[in-house]
């Protein structure tokens, strides 16, 4: 049997940093404004050009993104980086634009049951609501992308079956949506799966932008990327050291490290426009803020450029 040494893989990604919303949004601990400031200036540092902000949904819902209009406000000056917000309905999409914010993105879940647990409503229901969203949007010329919570598997059904998000693609398609993020918020899938899935959808939609949004609850979200670029995929979300988790889903956990996937990227020779330095600085320096990571390999490992002074010779114990 003969194998072939060649991966097709892209030779360069585009991350797009959610931490400022996905992650703050799972600390139960108020982080004050200023340092949610602080860390989005931080980010900026490191060649991050893209990044989800905040949510503009009802402060009782998450009262950790409350102050979501002054996060936005103290961010004008970072005019390197594209910011898009996540809202829930037009209520939060009018706030959004208000407050400057030029990309929504919806909130949608691949399953009923998920979908009652986040929005308190079907998942056919949901998008049904995205029509006044995508109106106003229109009316201020801003732009629209869409999302599939669970899309790889869900904590309260299972496997979410390619039928189910073909019709969810296709219901985006009828908005005029031109961008999806598939997000793995369980950490259920594996990398045979987004393999197979990602190209399924990939081949019945090919005019469709897919984006990669893969949470690491059970250590596989780096494999699962390579499988996602193995089809062709070139957008990823991550997190500054692996922060967030779905606070709808049971025992998830954070988002995939963005200093994770950058050295990824970095040691198979692909292109992120991060500096993988900056970007593991940074990452200290966000969990000092914090408290704490969510899981980093980089920030336990380092790099593995970082080599260490050999030893002399094996030190016996127990002799």
């Amino acid at each position: 049997m003969s194998f072939s040494t060649n991966m097709q893989l892209p030779s360069k990604v585009v991350i797009c940093e959610v931490a400022p919303r996905d992650g703050f949004q799972a600390e139960k601990t108020w982080i004050p404004t200023e340092k949610k400031i602080a860390i989005i200036k931080k980010l900026a540092t490191t060649g991050i050009q893209s990044m989800e902000i905040t949510s503009f949904v009802h402060p009782k819902a998450i009262p950790q993104l409350m102050d979501a209009e002054e996060v936005v406000r103290q961010s004008q000056e970072l005019t390197g980086i594209k910011f898009r917000a996540l809202v829930p309905n037009a209520k939060g999409a009018q706030r959004a634009i208000d407050a400057g914010i030029k990309k929504l993105k919806l909130m949608l879940s691949a399953t009923d049951s998920h979908s009652l647990s986040n929005a308190n409503c079907l998942t056919k229901e949901a998008m049904e609501g995205f029509a006044p969203i995508i109106e106003l949007a229109e009316k201020h010329d801003v732009k629209v992308g869409g999302s599939i919570s669970v899309a790889f598997g869900c904590s309260f059904e299972g496997k979410v079956p390619i039928n189910r998000l073909s019709d969810i693609v296709e219901r985006y398609i009828g908005y005029g949506i031109e961008e999806i993020s598939l997000a793995d918020s369980t950490g259920m899938a594996n990398p045979r799966q987004v393999y197979q899935t990602v190209g399924q959808l990939r081949n019945k939609f090919p005019e469709m932008t897919f984006t990669m949004h893969l949470h690491n609850t059970r250590g596989m979200a780096i494999a699962n990327a390579v499988a996602a670029m193995q089809q062709g995929i070139v957008h990823f979300d991550s997190s500054i050291t692996g922060l967030g988790g779905c606070p709808y889903a049971p025992g998830a956990t954070g988002n995939v490290a963005t200093e994770d996937l950058v050295h990824t990227m970095s040691e198979m020779g692909i292109e992120t426009g991060i500096d993988l330095g900056t970007i593991l600085n940074v990452a200290k320096e966000v969990k000092q803020i914090i408290g704490h990571d969510g899981g980093s390999y980089m920030l336990q490992a380092g790099p593995c450029s970082q080599l260490h002074e050999a030893p002399d010779s094996q030190q016996k114990l127990g002799v």
